[in-house]
């Protein structure tokens, strides 16, 4: 009798431990069985917001479950972040993430306590953003190596604006800055948008801004591009070379990804990097990024991405530290 009931235990014992195991390799094959979340850690209406809406379509037409936006601006975007990290790993709440949430602002806010590489499950890269480096039409340069000369001749007497310290547009200024030695008044501004009537109207004379806010005022020649951040040609405004050219090593870009939770299960990434990797072979997904003026990139594997982002991040951090863009807060 006593071995009977000693056998019995030690069944429902085993039967016990291999129970969410079992449970856990249905829940995966299941995937998704329920909505999922994105949370977009910008506002509404932005490119980010646009983008994630994008990939929401595309993921929730195969793989059959509606994928809802979720906007959670704020903290340079690591309020949203901080949403993710701490949600549960099971695939049903994810990130749309940039480099600014993933390699700049947890640099610049060290006290919010987000690190990249710990509270997070890479997926996918999406795309990369380029900057261009932009001067009023009347600036006495039309190339780099003139507006290397005039700056060196001048001083003190030029002002760049930027949408703010610590974003990428103030960092590749001072980049440049300390790489040429150059002395360039800094405007900071409280968002992208609103350096361009400044720059229309000379009251600042450079800045950097990113493919689509450039776009229409270099075609029109309202602004004049002189140089991308990023070392390969681009296509994006055409005859606009690479700063790289003129700055050897020079290699710089914004970005967009897709992520999860930390120690997110491996079936699950897969099953949903597998549908980006298709989906970014398409026509359409090409078509986007054209519209969204920003770069087609390699697709990556999950650990490739995972290896991008950790390295990015560790890439980031002495410019940041040489820009002086440390927060307190």
């Amino acid at each position: 009798m006593f071995r009977k009931a000693l056998a019995a235990a030690a069944a429902f014992f085993i039967m016990g431990m291999l129970c969410p195991s079992q449970s856990r390799a249905e829940d995966e094959a299941a995937y998704p069985s329920r909505p999922v979340k994105i949370v977009v850690p910008y506002t509404p209406g932005s490119m980010i917001d646009s983008f994630g809406r994008f990939i929401a379509e595309r993921l929730q037409s195969t793989l059959g479950q509606p994928f809802v936006i979720e906007n959670r601006p704020g903290g340079s975007t690591l309020i949203g972040a901080k949403v993710v990290s701490s949600s549960d790993r099971d695939g049903y709440t994810l990130l749309m993430p940039t480099v600014t949430t993933l390699s700049i602002a947890p640099h610049i806010h060290a006290k919010m306590g987000v690190d990249p590489v710990r509270d997070f499950t890479p997926i996918a890269r999406l795309g990369a953003t380029n900057f261009f480096l932009i001067v009023r039409s009347s600036f006495p340069a039309k190339n780099m190596k003139e507006w290397v000369a005039e700056v060196k001749r001048n001083p003190g007497k030029y002002l760049y604006g930027s949408s703010g310290v610590g974003t990428p547009h103030h960092i590749f200024m001072e980049l440049l800055k300390k790489e040429l030695g150059l002395d360039i008044g800094h405007v900071p501004y409280k968002g992208g948008n609103e350096i361009v009537p400044d720059l229309l109207s000379e009251r600042v004379d450079m800045g950097f801004m990113d493919g689509f806010q450039a776009y229409t005022f270099v075609q029109s020649g309202k602004l004049r591009a002189l140089g991308t951040t990023m070392a390969r040609q681009t296509t994006l405004i055409p005859g606009v070379p690479p700063i790289a050219d003129t700055v050897p090593g020079f290699d710089w870009s914004g970005w967009v990804a897709f992520a999860g939770p930390p120690n997110m299960s491996k079936p699950i990434v897969d099953r949903i990097a597998g549908e980006i990797a298709k989906f970014q072979a398409t026509p359409e997904y090409q078509a986007f990024l054209g519209k969204a003026i920003m770069e087609v990139t390699p697709t990556l594997t999950p650990e490739q991405a995972a290896a991008f982002v950790r390295n990015e991040f560790n890439r980031w951090g002495p410019v940041i530290q040489s820009a002086g863009a440390i927060s307190s807060q």
